[in-house]
């Protein structure tokens, strides 16, 4: 297997993001199949621009990239301007303390007015800010990291249905072609049933095998039909009944692939194993920011305002305040009756998506075992049933040679017809599992990018 560095690994799969980045600041997806025959490559590229998954996951990466901002941390300072309008009308009465006179006054109307711009920051709440903006950075990350699973996941499918095609396609060529030897054959039974050569039962069996011949021809029309629904969907093309011309006719095999450098390799770039590194690293800036409230925070304050007044009885009838105010405030929060418990649980969050971590490590050592001995054993099928298909293929014309002379039944010709097909199948069936485990192997490894080059 040919082995590829993680910088390419990585530059492929940005180059795959900065299409879908295009695709949808432009969004104009493909509306119709080029009309020359498609290879793998160009019905990965119309996927990749159109694939509603892929969109969706792209956006969701931009989302998490427009919150890892140094505002949305708490780094930078909040700025307020806010203006009030007060009035009061009230009925007032007074009484002089020497003499006891009493003095009222009704509907006495004073107004204020208020504008002023205050400014707020805090410049230190024991590291909270900081861990906060780690974590919105490794969530941009991660982020990055869903829309590469994403685009991994899609690459496989669209693989695995493009070759499972082929596969339907090559099935109904075998039917097409098992049809045909049941017409000629009804042809040669149907002519010596008119000279006598051949009984009734020979004609009737002969169109017996032909019609169920022809019905797994259609039958297989229904299963190629549906595989071409399939693929324009994985595309996301308007038509999704559109036909397809595929330039590929054969499945075509990768048998370099070596089980060492396969695990090295999921070990390095598998997708899944980073999302779950980066899981670790959230919670442990999570564990970091309760850890944070043991400290004291530092803010600052400040404002500049205009003060109106207007008084309808007061010794002054208006009054106006220009100012400026400032402060700092420091404070330690000494206890809420929370701060062990959630450090508590955030140091079992941290254990917990390390236990994660080998977890999935193991699953992904006994998946790629698991593939690797069904493409080792499937690898060896392909090599016995082409050996088989050749036999069949003497056998049949031996058969045929045989049954012109009239020394073979058509009940043993049939058998020798239904062995060719049954030689076909198996060979066509192992290759294309070969083929899927090919791909399940190269995604598990992180590889699975090589079908874009």
């Amino acid at each position: 297997m040919k082995r590829y560095s993680l910088r390419n690994k990585i530059a492929c799969a940005v180059v795959s993001l900065s299409v879908i980045s295009t695709a949808a600041a432009q969004d104009q997806p493909i509306q119709s199949l080029p009309a020359d025959t498609l290879t793998l490559q160009t019905c990965l590229d119309i996927g990749l621009l159109n694939n509603y998954a892929l969109r969706i996951a792209h956006n969701l990466e931009q989302i998490s990239s427009n919150n890892a901002t140094a505002a949305n941390a708490g780094y930078l300072p909040t700025l307020d301007l806010s203006g009030s309008y007060r009035t009061t009308v009230d009925n007032t009465s007074t009484t002089l303390r020497s003499t006891g006179e009493v003095s009222t006054d009704n509907n006495v109307f004073d107004q204020t007015i208020n504008l002023g711009v205050t400014l707020n920051w805090t410049i230190f709440d024991g590291l909270n800010i900081q861990a906060n903006y780690q974590k919105l950075k490794e969530l941009e990350r991660q982020g990055e990291t869903n829309t590469r699973i994403a685009i991994e996941d899609f690459v496989a499918g669209l693989t695995a249905e493009y070759y499972n095609y082929i596969q339907q396609k090559l099935r109904l060529q075998n039917f097409r072609y098992s049809m045909e030897l049941s017409r000629e054959r009804l042809r040669i039974v149907e002519e010596r049933y008119r000279i006598g050569n051949f009984s009734g039962l020979d004609y009737q069996q002969a169109k017996v095998d032909y019609n169920a011949d022809h019905a797994s021809y259609l039958k297989q029309q229904e299963a190629l039909q549906s595989s071409v629904i399939n693929l324009n969907e994985w595309m996301a093309m308007p038509r999704v009944d559109a036909p397809l011309c595929i330039k590929d006719t054969i499945i075509m095999l990768k048998e370099q692939l070596d089980y060492q450098m396969l695990w090295e390799s999921t070990l390095l770039t598998n997708a899944s194993l980073l999302r779950t590194d980066q899981d670790i690293t959230i919670a442990q800036l999570d564990y970091k920011k309760v850890i944070s409230r043991n400290y004291p925070y530092v803010s600052l304050n400040a404002g500049y305002g205009y003060t109106y007044n207007k008084y309808d009885i007061n010794v002054n009838s208006k009054r106006n305040n220009f100012g400026f105010n400032g402060g700092v405030t420091v404070g330690i929060n000494i206890w809420d009756g929370n701060r062990r418990r959630e450090r508590q649980n955030a140091n079992i969050a941290v254990r917990n998506t390390q236990l994660q971590r080998d977890e999935l490590e193991q699953a992904l050592r006994a998946g790629l075992s698991n593939l690797w001995q069904s493409y080792q054993n499937n690898l060896k099928l392909v090599h016995l049933e082409s050996q088989n298909l050749i036999t069949a293929k003497d056998n049949y014309s031996i058969a045929m040679d045989r049954y012109m002379l009239g020394d073979l039944s058509g009940i043993e010709m049939r058998e020798a017809q239904k062995s060719l097909l049954d030689a076909e199948e198996r060979l066509l069936s192992s290759r294309f599992n070969t083929k899927l485990c090919e791909i399940s192997l190269l995604q598990i490894s992180g590889n699975v990018m090589i079908y874009l080059q």
